[in-house]
């Protein structure tokens, strides 16, 4: 097993330590000293094993903001004693990028690997993904991509099927509770000189508010630090309260986390679970989710999850979505709740929105298949003559209202059943009668013949 390497002097200069953020300061100089990802880097992982041994991959870091990921491309830049360079896919263009592959080409022939930590990676277009690949195949780079979306979604194939992909996840509370700690007892980069204190829960609270981002949560604690220094290094509820005030959650507008709470909510109320369906509609709505995309979604749950076994559904979707758009605020969003909570308790059918499904396979499977004679109009006396509306019965007219003996589908087709009530809600008494009509019309069909 290799020994880190002394990490890059721009990184860990003394003389600028003061100046840099205490995020900055305590980036992990080892695998040991990294916090979270114990399944990624577990002691006998195969990462881990690889990194150790200087035997570094090209990969893709796919996870949350502030999960490592830098880190973790720093640290396999000196585990394999290779050049570190990094790019953002957010500032940097092709220009420049083709100038750090150019220098790292120049790097390799004189025998020197370089890892290139592109950051952002996804915000490269598909086009712009293709120059990293020559410089991949010949190994003159080893391509380290971060990103906080799906790669499947946002990277090409060509690009994916080079790397591999490893999935780092949020840092829980404890291990960023751990991370605190380490700053505040570190005297060389962390604030153990400086004689603050705080308590345990102050820290989880710290812990909390970060969300799942370690260098959230060390940026809060330095603030907070130099708001204590003005009340004898004690960092006080008072203070914390000040810090944490304006605290924000993840949330992706147009991501793939912004689609996993969707799906969440759509399925709890598709679970019958009210208590899950308000947890995610409240995140969604403090995340900054527009309210109308809400009302959507929340309408098509009542038309395509409930759908007839309680038609209420789809009008109280459209009233708490009017609610909304008259009133707003939080008004407006208890409307969404409430509605939310019905959807989730109200009896559950997809029969209509299976049925139409199948008839529409059938409109494309069958072609254009002509409407029987008996049931077109005949408002000329040519089409009467050529047997328009002739047999045609008139359903009111026959006795029980319903012309058994008369089919209303094409005749290349015959008889279908697409609708299928279940036996919840208010398709229990629809079920009833439909296998009625459909048992008497086939017996009524059969006499006819």
């Amino acid at each position: 097993m290799r020994t880190p390497l002394s990490p890059p002097t721009d990184l860990l200069s003394a003389a600028s330590d003061h100046l840099r953020p205490l995020a900055e300061r305590m980036r992990p100089r080892s695998l040991d000293e990294m916090v979270g990802q114990r399944r990624l880097l577990a002691p006998r992982s195969a990462l881990r094993r690889a990194v150790e041994a200087g035997r570094v991959h090209s990969m893709v870091l796919w996870g949350p903001p502030g999960c490592g990921k830098t880190t973790l491309a720093l640290l396999l830049a000196r585990y394999a004693d290779a050049e570190f360079r990094s790019v953002s896919a957010v500032l940097a263009g092709l220009p420049e990028v083709r100038q750090v592959l150019a220098e790292a080409a120049h790097r390799f022939a004189q025998g020197r690997r370089t890892v290139l930590f592109v950051d952002e990676v996804h915000r490269f277009n598909k086009g712009q993904q293709d120059a990293f690949l020559p410089h991949i195949e010949r190994g003159s780079i080893v391509f380290v991509g971060a990103t906080t979306e799906n790669p499947s979604f946002e990277l090409n194939s060509a690009l994916l099927s080079r790397c591999r992909v490893h999935v780092m996840e949020a840092v829980s509370v404890e291990d960023i509770v751990q991370a605190l700690r380490l700053a505040l007892d570190d005297p060389e980069r962390g604030l153990g000189n400086d004689g603050v204190q705080v308590s345990g829960e102050s820290l989880r609270e710290i812990a909390r508010a970060a969300d799942g981002d370690v260098r959230r949560a060390l940026t809060l604690l330095e603030i907070a630090a130099e708001l204590a220094s003005d009340e004898d290094g004690r960092i006080t509820p008072q203070t914390l309260a000040q810090v944490l005030a304006d605290r924000t959650r993840r949330f992706d507008k147009g991501g793939e986390q912004f689609y996993d709470q969707i799906s969440a909510l759509h399925k709890s109320v598709r679970s019958s679970n009210p208590d899950a369906a308000l947890y995610w509609l409240a995140r969604m709505l403090d995340g900054g989710c527009d309210p109308a995309y809400l009302g959507r979604r929340l309408t098509c749950m009542a038309l395509d999850d409930i759908g007839l076994a309680d038609p209420r559904a789809q009008s109280m979707a459209l009233e708490a979505w009017q609610i909304y758009e008259r009133i707003g605020g939080v008004e407006g969003e208890m409307a969404f709740a409430q509605l939310a909570i019905y959807l989730a308790c109200a009896a559950k059918s997809n029969a209509a929105s299976m049925a139409f499904t199948q008839a529409r396979q059938e409109v494309r499977g069958h072609g254009t298949a002509d409407v029987p004679l008996h049931l077109r109009n005949a408002p000329t006396r040519l089409m009467e003559q050529l047997g328009y509306a002739r047999g045609y019965q008139y359903d009111h007219d026959v006795p029980g209202g319903v012309a058994l003996d008369q089919t209303c589908f094409p005749d290349t087709l015959g008889e279908r059943v697409y609708y299928r009530p279940v036996e919840r809600g208010l398709e229990i008494r629809i079920k009833d009668k439909l296998d009625q009509l459909r048992s008497a019309r086939e017996a009524a069909l059969e006499r006819w013949g």
